[in-house]
């Protein structure tokens, strides 16, 4: 070896211990790259065969281009490049690493394709594997349904807060105290240098349990150290990844309150290999990440979250996870059975549509008996035409552990159905351009599955009434007090005309009363009801019916 080449190497070695250095020291910043190539079978191949090529040509000494065959075959590998480049050696270098990453490319892209074919397979066993049949829907906790939706509780609670450096961030579902669930949101920085320099503030709970005087707790008087909204390595995600550098974090922050002191918790998502019939992977529950104020990361295990006081209640199965399992489940009669063209798609299921604008997703984040959060899934048969309920499945948000329930050739109701079924119960109600229906969450009263959806004005102002749709018999029940919700969600009779008192009459013609009141008790009205009259009297708000006879008048 001459000297020119020693010195080559040299020079090249220290220069790639310098790059290994930064790379280790802001590795934060490559962890999307890293992981991937360890736990993504086609990212495996890539960047393997890439960087491996690349770091050879950076320690490969320079070409001799003066050499005429060197020349002769550089110039078969470069056609289009200009010939005064091909004197450079750095030039040829960059266009083998090209033509090395397009190879690399489509080696990755063949051989993903199998891989994630198998990767649904697998989980989809698995799934079944730990799935469990029940006889009956599980029984609901009946004092926290959910009850404001999420559009109204962003509306609602920015517009009741008032931070200048600060603005509430993404929010999600947490446990309050008391046990409620509510909307949680991380008190964060606003504005670049409030990103640098300044802290998260706390956090912020508003109560999705309530219609009326709904509770917002700020807890804004705690900094913390890391945090949301934060840039740099003061960032949350930042020291996530430092902390466990082999987990990914896919699911928002939830942030929640324990003994009067705030903490966010971050449900962690792994990979694991499986070998056979080709090398594939499937993803895995590795914990929970919980972040305290003085920035601290506990990095518990799923045992270890189970048993921690501070998380007791709350959500640790990531909901990334449950998501992947639900939808993998079409593979569950195999690969083939499940392909457009030559598949049978016999007992194929799927994640049942929810209809543009109804503002959440599956899986549905519920509160069962015990106050045990779970996620629902609503699947229906494979098809284009079919909108009816095949499976309902509950994965606990503590233990990730599935079960569901079949409908056994029941017809049951889907979202989307039950979504248009409230909208053409109230024709007079101007729909889209005033109100909107949102959110149906699947809610179990006396072992039936009823659609929970809520009716909202367009500026998401407001909760103008809850609506029940019954998924079997199709019966709607609008609701529009917590108290009666309540009721309704325990299993009591519940009167739709709720605060409408009746008195008795002395008129043989007469049957009775209907007597309605205002706040203070003062009636307003009497109606009189002859006998055999069975009237029914919904509570519709003045917007409501400006909306409907506006759009009377503009279809008239």
């Amino acid at each position: 070896m001459n000297q020119v080449n020693k010195r080559h190497l040299a020079t090249r070695g220290l220069l790639f211990a310098v790059a290994l250095v930064l790379v280790y020291l802001f590795r934060p910043l490559f962890h999307p790259i890293f992981y991937d190539m360890i736990y993504s079978p086609g990212a495996f191949i890539f960047w393997t065969i890439t960087l491996l090529s690349v770091t050879f040509l950076w320690f490969l000494p320079p070409f001799d281009v003066t050499d005429s065959r060197t020349s002769s075959a550089l110039a078969e590998l470069s056609e289009d490049t200009d010939k005064d480049q091909m004197n450079s050696s750095a030039v040829v270098k960059l266009s083998l690493v090209g033509i090395v990453v397009i190879v690399a490319l489509i080696i990755a892209g063949v051989y993903a394709v199998p891989a994630n074919e198998f990767e649904e397979r697998t989980l989809a066993q698995q799934t079944m594997n730990e799935g469990e049949a029940i006889e009956s829907f599980p029984e609901m906790n009946a004092d926290n349904a959910r009850i404001a939706p999420k559009p109204v509780a962003d509306t609602q609670t920015r517009g009741s807060v008032s931070y200048r450096q600060y603005r509430l961030g993404t929010s999600d579902i947490a446990r309050m105290p008391d046990g409620r669930l509510a909307w949680s949101y991380p008190i964060q920085p606003d504005g670049t240098r409030n990103m640098l320099f300044e802290n998260q503030q706390g956090v912020l709970l508003s109560d999705m349990t309530s219609m009326e005087d709904r509770e917002i707790s700020a807890f804004d008087d705690t900094s913390f150290e890391i945090g949301e909204g934060m840039l740099l390595h003061r960032n949350s995600e930042w020291n996530l990844r430092k902390s466990d550098f082999w987990a990914k974090y896919q699911d928002d922050a939830i942030e929640f309150v324990h003994d009067g002191k705030p903490y966010m918790a971050y449900p962690k998502t792994g990979h694991e290999w499986h070998l056979t019939p080709i090398p594939h992977t499937t993803p895995t529950w590795e914990g929970v990440a919980l972040l305290h104020p003085d920035g601290t990361i506990d990095q518990l295990s799923p045992e270890e979250a189970q048993e921690s006081e501070i998380l007791d209640g709350q959500r640790l199965y990531p909901l990334y996870n449950a998501e992947r399992k639900m939808s993998s489940l079409g593979y569950r009669e195999g690969i083939i059975n499940q392909l457009g063209t030559i598949g049978s798609h016999k007992e194929e299921v799927e994640i049942a549509d929810l209809p543009s604008g109804a503002g959440n997703q599956q899986p549905f984040v519920i509160d069962l008996e015990g106050e045990q959060m779970s996620y629902v899934t609503a699947l229906e048969p494979y098809g284009a035409d079919t909108r009816g309920l095949d499976e309902v499945w509950f994965i606990n948000s503590r233990t990730g552990q599935p079960t569901f329930f079949e409908s056994n050739k029941q017809t049951l109701l889907g979202p989307e159905r039950a979504m248009g079924l409230v909208r053409s119960e109230d024709s007079r109600t101007g729909w889209g351009d005033n109100f909107f229906v949102v959110e149906p969450i699947p809610v179990i009263v006396d072992d039936e599955l009823w659609w929970h959806s809520k009716v909202v004005p367009t500026d998401n102002t407001d909760i103008t009434r809850n609506v029940f749709v019954n998924s079997e018999t199709e019966e709607a029940i609008a609701l529009t007090s917590t108290e009666t919700v309540e009721q309704f969600l325990a299993g009591e009779t519940v009167d739709p005309n709720e605060t409408v008192e009746t008195e008795p009459s002395e008129d043989e013609n007469i049957d009775y009363y209907i007597v309605i009141q205002d706040d203070d008790g003062t009636v307003i009205e009497r109606i009189p009801v002859k006998p055999g009259e069975d009237p029914s009297v919904n509570f519709v708000s003045s917007d409501e019916i400006k909306a409907g006879e506006q759009n009377e008048t503009s279809t008239g």
